[in-house]
């Protein structure tokens, strides 16, 4: 079993806290130059199409001075039993003098995450008084990690097959108001524009119709909670 890290937004991460999201999709960097389809028509392609452990891309030149048809790519994120630890907005209260304990009878609680303190809050005016920032995600320790996902699935799909199932398992919820009627025409509509809207958020393609890792995880206690709880 391998641990990987993964970056997700505030919105994102309180989508899994509650159970709401249990999918990612993740552009692959390097796109087929040709529609796999038509590769494995032409022969092209030696392994068949995209699995849930590699895609095909055509490639015209040289690999390490040797000739080839193709580079075979594995998943970054992992393959199945795998597990991804969650990189979120963070602080560290080390000499802070604010470290607090959840728990009575428990440890005091290092760190603190944008998550729980949104802007305008009582917790996060009381931040600003005592000139305490947020962190960047991109800078979150292991040893700070609340969040552990443990791979179930992986595929390979084009972005814009995405249905509404799959798009209420990327965690977003249409509000209730539209989600009283599951045939009209704004309950169908909202899935689609909102996934659209928060892909392209992230800096994605939508129009562009990429080819994208599609990782479903379930969430588990984080390796180190794990060991302070057998403690």
């Amino acid at each position: 079993m391998k641990a990987r890290p993964i970056l997700f937004n505030g919105a994102m991460v309180r989508a899994i806290l509650a159970d709401n999201k249990t999918v990612t999709r993740r552009a692959i960097k390097h796109q087929p130059d040709v529609p796999v389809t038509d590769a494995i028509a032409r022969r092209e392609c030696p392994h068949g199409p995209a699995t849930a452990n590699w895609y095909w891309r055509p490639k015209h030149g040289h690999l390490n001075g040797m000739p080839s048809h193709g580079w075979d790519f594995q998943c970054p994120y992992g393959q199945v039993g795998d597990r991804l630890w969650v990189r979120e907005t963070f602080m560290d209260l080390l000499g802070t003098g604010v470290e607090h304990r959840p728990d009575p009878s428990g440890p005091l609680q290092r760190y603190a995450y944008a998550t729980e303190c949104p802007p305008g809050s009582y917790a996060d005016e009381a931040r600003k008084d005592m000139g305490l920032k947020w962190k960047p995600s991109i800078h979150m320790p292991r040893a700070a990690c609340r969040l552990e996902l443990e791979i179930v699935a992986v595929r390979v799909e084009r972005l814009q097959v995405i249905s509404r199932a799959d798009i209420r398992a990327e965690g977003l919820v249409c509000p209730p108001e539209l989600a009283s009627d599951d045939v009209s025409p704004n309950y169908r509509d909202w899935y689609p524009a909102a996934f659209r809207e928060l892909w392209e958020s992230t800096g994605g393609d939508w129009v562009g119709n990429p080819w994208v890792w599609v990782v479903e995880f379930r969430r588990v206690l984080p390796e180190a909670m794990a060991a302070t709880v057998a403690a």
